[in-house]
């Protein structure tokens, strides 16, 4: 094919599976703590002079997601006087800081396997780096990928960037157990202090299983890293800095000359400096590409997702563990339906059809849950509602951050957006567990139908703001936002 006339899609999709290594990291270093935790409680329940307790656990097996929020609020400032490339090398080197850190956070200051306070606050610190990682991760790889790809296949690129997200899980999961083989977990029973058990048949568990599982993430992250400083700066960013030339040569390759002059001449007519104030477009910009990061996690997907293996238990399935990852593959067949329909359908529509099949599935759970022999349903319901996010919110959301906002003021909003969604992450899922327990009278369900209740109700207004205020960018060019947004 000669590329200088119609562009290279082989140079085009190599770009953007290294971008994608990003949010399969993105997905990794958030769900490695899953096979990880009950091992590093136990470690830590030895600590001489400190008590463990269930809420120092349950803080360092979020600390990362302080880190997200600071990634995320930092992506804008770095990806705006860094560039994207250079602010996705120092993620990818966080990932990979973090994964040895967590590993053998007694490096240089600390007894190895001796477990103590301040040995427990160095392992909170390179978790944190980690989630700085992943919030820059989260907000730079979509807009990397929106800034380099065709406007007409946009949509789907940037998809795969969810899709890679999910794998990552996907792939960690399957780490952790291959890592655990036939060693048992180390923690059997409930305590009167509210700390578990230690078997004493599970020391290799809690000595080394949990630092491998932690270490495994230094794999792909080195590899990222190292591939990253093999792509092209994006087209859109080499403008605002004046290098021209470059941008019509990374064009060209993506495009075919023809096409690159005109794209060229368009970015330039849309930047004219490097920057302009958050505000330039008015409000209505920034609150749309805020609350479509906060409807992401404010329906309440990660509350299924983190706690479904529970939540599965609770309901009386046999093995809640294989609904999940049946649940899990569901999750990943329903990502590629919206890869291969966002630049058919647009993004709208999928966004409003997968807010009604999310209030579908969660007012099923609410109805269900608890009932004597419906618990086929309420896991049917679950389903759904996780489905029906797969091909919508999911995906979408990271769509549109990436394409919505105009080039001279990307940076800085993308980074406002995705530190909303990771500050409303936070909030969803430390609320789930005491909203679904609550009881006004002892004994009670009101939790549980409550809860879901909340999240349905949630979807329809997400719905109804996406009808009404949301637009719909398929089809059309980052630079045609600018006009969009200076137009309203």
């Amino acid at each position: 094919m000669n590329t200088t006339d119609k562009g290279s899609k082989g140079y085009l999709v190599s770009i953007v599976m290294v971008a994608v290594l990003g949010g399969l990291l993105f997905g990794y270093d958030t769900a490695v703590i899953s096979g990880a935790d009950k091992g590093l409680q136990a470690f830590f329940m030895d600590t001489d002079g400190f008590q463990y307790t269930n809420m120092w656990h349950g803080f360092t097996t979020a600390s990362a997601l302080i880190g997200c929020i600071i990634g995320s609020a930092l992506s804008g400032m770095l990806a705006t006087n860094l560039g994207r490339k250079r602010s996705l090398f120092i993620a990818g080197l966080l990932f990979f800081i973090s994964a040895l850190g967590s590993m053998n956070p007694e490096f240089l200051f600390f007894e190895h396997g001796k477990p103590t306070f301040s040995l427990l606050l160095m392992f909170n610190v390179y978790r944190i780096i980690g989630g700085i990682g992943v919030g820059l991760a989260s907000a730079i790889c979509p807009m990397y990928i929106g800034e380099v790809a065709p406007s007409n296949i946009r949509g789907m690129l940037v998809s795969w960037n969810q899709f890679a997200i999910i794998f990552g899980q996907l792939v960690v999961y399957f780490v952790n157990f291959f890592i655990l083989g036939d060693h048992i977990q180390p923690l059997v029973e409930e305590m009167g202090r509210g700390l578990a058990a230690i078997n004493p048949n599970a020391q290799w568990t809690v000595t080394t299983g949990w630092r491998y599982m932690f270490g495994s993430e230094a794999v792909p992250a080195g590899l990222f890293a190292l591939l990253i400083c093999f792509v092209p700066e994006t087209p859109r960013y080499l403008v605002s800095i004046g290098q021209d030339q470059k941008a019509l040569t990374i064009l060209s390759r993506i495009n075919g000359s023809a096409k690159a002059a005109r794209i060229l001449t368009d970015i330039k007519e849309t930047i004219t400096v490097k920057t302009e104030r958050l505000l330039t477009y008015g409000w209505m910009c920034i609150f749309v590409g805020i609350m479509l990061s906060v409807f992401q996690q404010a329906v309440g997907i990660n509350a299924v997702l983190y706690f479904a293996p529970r939540i599965f238990g609770d309901i009386g399935m046999q093995d809640p563990m294989m609904i999940t990852v049946i649940m899990g593959i569901i999750n990943i067949l329903f990502t590629l339906v919206a890869i291969f329909t966002v630049e058919k359908l647009g993004r709208k529509p999928l966004l409003i059809w997968g807010s009604i099949g999310m209030a579908i599935g969660a007012f099923g759970v609410a109805v269900t849950f608890g009932q004597e022999g419906l618990g086929v349903l309420t896991s049917v319901s679950i389903m759904i509602y996780s489905a029906s996010f797969m091909f919508s919110w999911g995906p979408i959301t990271w769509v549109l951050i990436a394409e919505i906002f105009p080039n001279t003021i990307r940076g800085g909003a993308v980074a406002i957006a995705v530190a909303f969604q990771w500050i409303f992450n936070f909030i969803v899922s430390s609320s789930f567990v005491p909203m679904f327990n609550l009881h006004l009278t002892e004994g009670d369900d009101f939790g549980h139908w409550f809860t879901y209740g909340l999240y349905g109700i949630i979807c329809l207004i997400a719905a109804l703001f996406v009808w009404k205020l949301v637009p719909e960018t398929k089809g059309k060019t980052l630079e045609d936002m600018t006009r969009l947004w200076s137009n309203s």
